[in-house]
């Protein structure tokens, strides 16, 4: 029973996302004739742990703030529920987090020896952003720009470092749309929990735009999304199979059209939610198909 809290409590439900992060990168890699098994295998463990090491801080940190005290808990939004239910001890979940991070943090050095010193930037840049993340970015406007970035454009650059010991332009464009997207996850994930977070001290785009401006900023990036992705075909710097990822557009759709309309009702925007998390890990994972295809 123990264990089963300690496996919820990392919040499983998300951690798919860094699974698909890391195929992506891995498929640009393949599609240039590289892959190597232990490293794929190491960098999903070590991105995994790292993504759950943010969730569980974000437990703890949110716990103590006392915003998952007063918010609209959802399946895609308000924390894992266990701290304000008295099910685990808030030292132990810190020192989970904190675990986690570490032999992220190990793993991640390890793979700097193997593929190059010019991964450790990325490494640090994500051991930083995880630990001040919840109790420093989330109150400076740029929550949502670095979780962009640390669990969508980085991973998917790293792995595709670890692979071939280099960066290139096509994979930084390749790289923008995961990026905009897991941003997208995490911005709508705040419209059910604004007025908690005001509390708690946070200050994201919700909060600074209202719900209403903020539902159309989320339509706008989702927009984003795709352009960047035909235009990495236009441009010929992503593969012309990548418009497969294309056929995410109706759960995108689906997502936009409930939070135009429903962006200040929290139970009517749920299924905003659902379908915001569909088209982030069917568009990541064609996008992936697309790499390993080509």
């Amino acid at each position: 029973m123990k264990l089963k809290l300690w496996f919820l409590e990392t919040r499983p439900q998300f951690l798919l996302l860094s699974v698909v992060l890391v195929l992506l990168g891995t498929a640009m890699a393949w599609n240039e004739g590289h892959f190597g098994g232990l490293r794929f295998i190491l960098t999903t463990l070590g991105l995994v742990l790292a993504h759950a090491s943010v969730n569980v801080l974000n437990d703890y940190f949110d716990y103590k703030s006392g915003i998952d005290l007063h918010v609209t808990r959802t399946p895609f939004s308000g924390g894992s529920g266990l701290l304000p239910n008295g099910l685990l001890e808030p030292k132990s979940v810190y020192r989970f987090g904190v675990g986690c991070l570490l032999v992220a943090l190990f793993i991640g050095i390890y793979l700097t020896y193997v593929s190059g010193w010019r991964l450790l930037p990325l490494i640090l840049i994500g051991g930083i952003v995880i630990y001040i993340y919840t109790s420093f970015l989330t109150k400076w406007l740029i929550g949502e720009i670095w979780a962009g970035l640390g669990l969508g454009t980085l991973p998917v650059l790293g792995t595709y470092f670890i692979q071939t010991g280099h960066y290139s332009l096509e994979g930084l464009v390749a790289s923008l749309a995961p990026g905009i997207l897991t941003a997208n996850l995490l911005f709508l994930n705040e419209f059910p929990d604004t007025e908690a977070d005001q509390q708690g001290g946070r200050f994201h785009w919700v909060i600074a735009l209202g719900t209403r401006r903020a539902s159309r900023l989320y339509a706008g990036l989702m927009i984003m999304t795709y352009v960047c992705i035909v235009g990495g075909v236009i441009s010929k710097t992503m593969p012309s199979l990548s418009l497969i990822a294309l056929l995410s557009i109706p759960f995108a759709w689906k997502a936009i059209h409930i939070t135009l309309k429903h962006h200040d009702n929290v139970h009517e925007m749920i299924p905003a939610l659902k379908a915001n998390v569909i088209t982030i890990l069917t568009t990541d994972a064609l996008l992936a198909l697309a790499y390993f295809l080509s």
